[in-house]
């Protein structure tokens, strides 16, 4: 793809924030609302507004620097940790802000949980100590209650079947593939109720790609989720929502058929096109 001159008047130009209502699911389980992040004063992500509704996955795209995983970050108060970040406006969850001084950010982390971009198994635990960690530090002793909720997480992450004979097996021993799908059952082990993937399939092959798509699939029948991604093959293949960032400004949200086949601003269009990247 080649470099693309933008003129900042296709940035605001038909901005489309919130995708409309539907029918069959209009209850909106996270919501954020005029969300600024910057970094020691400079903004990388710039006013966005995005409703995410319950059991849907919602993708972002946008080319590398647009602010898609410092805006899928602040979901998760991962800010928290980074020095000089700063994180303005609201994000609610069923109604109650997470960046109210109420809230406590580990507890918030339970109902949010996090999928990276390259798979992070702790490489000197088994499977099984993977999948158990969060709820080991939460305090779940219980060895059945722990073998039912490992058997469980596994099993919706597609991973089951492969390793039900191996749990005592090291965690890194594992395929790229697997290894991902073991993270993403080590998220769902402490039951969040959101689930945020940052480029789950970037560093796998297409056959391991091709099984995160099907778990991503059968997941959102559970649970909301939110994934940034740079294939937008893969975009328009799970997502319900799209929404297109460019500069850190949310340029269009809409349903993921309507955004890709009839995009709303120029600027969307050409990225969808391939015009630049």
């Amino acid at each position: 793809m080649t470099a693309l001159t933008v003129d900042p008047s296709l940035i605001r130009m038909q901005k489309t924030t919130m995708p409309a209502q539907d029918a069959k699911n209009d209850r909106f389980k996270m919501i954020a609302e005029n969300v600024t992040i910057s970094y020691g004063g400079v903004i990388a992500v710039k006013d966005v507004t995005m409703k995410f509704k319950e059991k849907t996955v919602t993708a972002l795209i946008g080319p590398s620097g647009c602010g898609k995983t410092t805006f899928l970050r602040c979901l998760n108060r991962m800010h928290d940790m980074t020095k000089n970040a700063k994180v303005e406006g609201k994000v609610m969850i069923d109604g109650a802000d997470l960046y109210s001084k109420n809230v406590d950010p580990i507890y918030h982390r339970r109902k949010v949980g996090m999928v990276f971009q390259k798979p992070n198994p702790f490489p000197t635990m088994s499977i099984y100590d993977n999948v158990t960690s969060g709820l080991r530090l939460n305090g779940v002793r219980d060895k059945n209650i722990l073998g039912e909720i490992v058997e469980d997480a596994l099993k919706m992450a597609y991973l089951w079947d492969e390793v039900k004979n191996d749990l005592k097996k090291p965690a890194i021993e594992l395929s790229g593939g697997q290894q991902q799908r073991l993270c993403i059952a080590r998220a769902l082990a402490i039951q969040p109720e959101v689930l945020l993937m940052d480029e789950p399939a970037s560093a796998l092959d297409p056959i391991a790609t091709q099984k995160i798509e099907e778990t991503i699939t059968e997941l959102k029948k559970e649970f909301t989720i939110i994934i940034v991604t740079h294939n937008m093959q893969q975009a328009v293949r799970v997502s319900d929502y799209t929404g297109f960032m460019y500069l850190g400004d949310l340029i269009e949200f809409r349903e993921t058929k309507k955004l890709f086949e009839d995009p709303k601003n120029e600027l969307t269009a050409k990225y969808v096109q391939g015009q630049f990247g």
